[in-house]
Parts: C-alpha cells; structure tokens; sequence
C-alpha cells in the first residue's frame, strides 16, 4: 500500500517523453531529495532519493554508465 503524502508533490514528466507508455515521472520533495513514480500508476509507488543519491543518479545519466 502506498502511504499518502504529508505533503502535495508536483509532479513532472520529460518532455522528451512523447507520448510512449514508458515514462516515469519525478517530483521535487523537501530538503532537496526527488521522488519518482510510473506515469501510468499515478497512485502507485513512489520511490523517494536523497539530493546525493538522485545527484549520483543524473550524474551517471549523463556518464552513460547505464547504457
């Protein structure tokens, strides 16, 4: 079950993203960390990450270390 949120999140998805079913979607969280959740499960699961955890994230991203 997902806990409800303390707290309104807005949330955003790439724009790059078109109109594909695969698309995730981040939302900024107090203190500087991101959640992260699938588009097509709004009320699904959120994954929270601290700003050092999604900074090493968005580095790698841009790295190619996942590719």
């Amino acid at each position: 079950m997902n806990t409800p949120q303390p707290y309104p999140l807005t949330w955003r998805k790439s724009s790059l993203s078109g109109s594909g079913d695969n698309c995730v979607e981040v939302a900024a969280l107090p203190g500087g960390g991101q959640a992260v959740r699938d588009s097509k499960d709004p009320c699904g699961p959120v994954l929270k990450f601290t700003s050092d955890e999604w900074s090493a994230f968005v580095s790698g991203v841009r790295n190619g270390d996942f590719a």
